[in-house]
């Protein structure tokens, strides 16, 4: 029987824009030859992780750049973005999909970042949540296998049973990802709710993230 309370995490959204050409033809070319809605979700979720290298030091906060269709025109990501582009892919094949937010504290190779921030809590960092074995399953195809080698971390790598979150430690023991505050599930990307956070957090970056202009750290 449809469960008609995952309606609303099936249809295209103004961020995760599953009705867009440029998304349904990446998922068309990503998930040619497979069978089933897992074997889909993995294509994808790979497709994702490692078709677009993690970049936090390009940011750009109009509402058009954060449209899973903006980032299938270009190579390179944030969370956000990519877990918007995984979420919208998602549902294109009939999976229900939606989006999480918490802000994490990374303990690893962000001094660049820490320095602009001005802190070591990322804010508003998003996640995709699937709907497949009748559980909502969490999925970050956030970094890219070639970053997470270089900061010594294994790859997160898709599971159709668990959740699939930032590790605590790296491979070596030492601290890598701290979860600090959960946001809660969205249908859409909270445009107006994170332009709101990021401003509280980051006071000094006011003006850039409240005219949605492009930072470039």
């Amino acid at each position: 029987m449809k469960n008609a309370s995952l309606d609303p995490f099936l249809k295209p959204t103004e961020f995760l824009d599953s009705g867009h050409p440029a998304v349904q033809e990446f998922v068309e070319k990503h998930t040619s030859g497979f069978i089933g809605d897992v074997e889909k979700l993995e294509a994808l979720y790979y497709a994702v992780r490692d078709g677009f290298r993690y970049d936090p030091y390009r940011l750009d906060f109009s509402r058009e750049a954060m449209r899973a269709s903006h980032l299938t025109g270009r190579e390179y990501g944030y969370c956000v973005e990519k877990s918007g582009l995984f979420a919208a892919a998602a549902r294109v094949i009939g999976v229900p999909a939606r989006m999480g937010f918490a802000n994490v504290r990374n303990h690893i190779g962000t001094a660049r970042l820490e320095e602009v921030l001005q802190t070591n809590v990322l804010v508003f960092h998003g996640f995709a949540e699937v709907y497949i074995g009748g559980r909502w399953i969490k999925m970050t195809p956030v970094f890219n296998k070639e970053l997470c080698e270089r900061l010594g971390v294994a790859p997160l790598e898709f599971n159709a049973h668990k959740d699939v979150i930032f590790q605590e430690f790296d491979r070596r023991g030492g601290k890598f990802m701290e979860y600090l505050h959960d946001y809660g599930r969205f249908e859409d990307i909270p445009y107006e709710f994170f332009m709101s956070e990021l401003q509280r957090h980051y006071p000094h970056l006011r003006e850039e993230i409240g005219e949605g202009r492009l930072i470039e750290l």
